[in-house]
């Protein structure tokens, strides 16, 4: 990088004029932009070269050495790069481990879903979903129709609240429970005059959730909708995903839920076998 090259980026960090409040506003979402674009450039320096050091990194980024620093210092605090001390180089942090494998489990999971999906949609006739938690809802990354189904609204893609669905209650029963509390603390939306929205009484069916091995909702989210779920276990046993069969209350009826309550926990248990649970 020339010199006249780096003098142009220190003065645009240092002394651009502030101008108005609008122009600055634009300026300051165009600088943030181009900080994460610079980021991410330099994940994808390490991840090319295995590491480098600062000048190599800032040459490549054609910036100043002290922004590449800066660069590296914000990645380095939040894990996604490390520094081996003794030679001053860089390389990328376990928190890109991290990431990657939390988008890892999403693929595996929709990927080891289908067949069994496929085979309960078939079995019993209704809708089945594969939901994972997405910060305080749960989102549903797979989805297979049955033959009793194929008028049922598309879920794929879909989040849905915690409290008022079979997946939610199973996904919020396996949580830790400072992360649990969090959330139930908040108020709960009421969709239907079904939903549950007192927090103890939420608590005693997130117990019956766990005791039972399964979690059902009756119109909580929907009227007219019904849906049970049960737990989908990574290798270390932790519950990563909850897999729900839903339909009508008129075919999901008091008669008919225990069958499909078991057949449900049994998909539940072949997909976290498919998952490395229990090996």
């Amino acid at each position: 990088m020339t010199r006249t090259h780096k003098q142009a980026d220190r003065s645009e960090e240092i002394t651009a004029d502030p101008g108005t409040p609008e122009r600055r506003s634009g300026r300051g979402a165009a600088s943030a932009v181009q900080s994460v674009d610079r980021a991410v450039s330099v994940l994808e320096i390490l991840a090319r070269h295995g590491e480098a050091g600062v000048t190599e990194i800032a040459e490549e980024l054609d910036v100043h050495k002290s922004t590449a620093f800066r660069l590296l210092g914000v990645l380095e605090n939040r894990g996604l790069v490390a520094q081996a001390k003794d030679r001053g180089k860089y390389y990328l942090g376990a928190g890109v481990l991290r990431l990657a494998g939390a988008a890892a489990v999403r693929l595996d999971i929709s990927q080891e879903g289908v067949p069994v999906c496929r085979e309960v949609a078939d079995e019993l006739g209704e809708t089945v979903n594969i939901a994972v938690l997405d910060d305080d809802a749960a989102v549903n990354i797979m989805q297979a129709r049955g033959t009793a189904s194929v008028t049922a609204q598309n879920w794929l893609g879909r989040r849905t609240p915690l409290h008022a669905t079979s997946s939610g209650k199973v996904l919020l029963a396996h949580m830790p429970p400072t992360l649990r509390e969090g959330l139930l603390a908040r108020p709960l939306p009421r969709f239907t005059d079904r939903t549950i929205t007192g927090a103890s009484m939420l608590h005693a069916e997130l117990e019956a959730v766990v005791g039972q091995g399964y979690g059902v909702t009756m119109e909580e989210l929907e009227l007219g909708l019904a849906a049970v779920a049960a737990p989908v276990r990574a290798h270390d046993g932790k519950v990563i995903a909850a897999i729900s069969v839903s339909g009508p209350v008129y075919r999901l009826n008091a008669d008919r839920l225990p069958e499909v309550a078991k057949r449900t926990v049994a998909a539940g248990a072949e997909l976290s076998r498919r998952m490395g649970y229990g090996f």
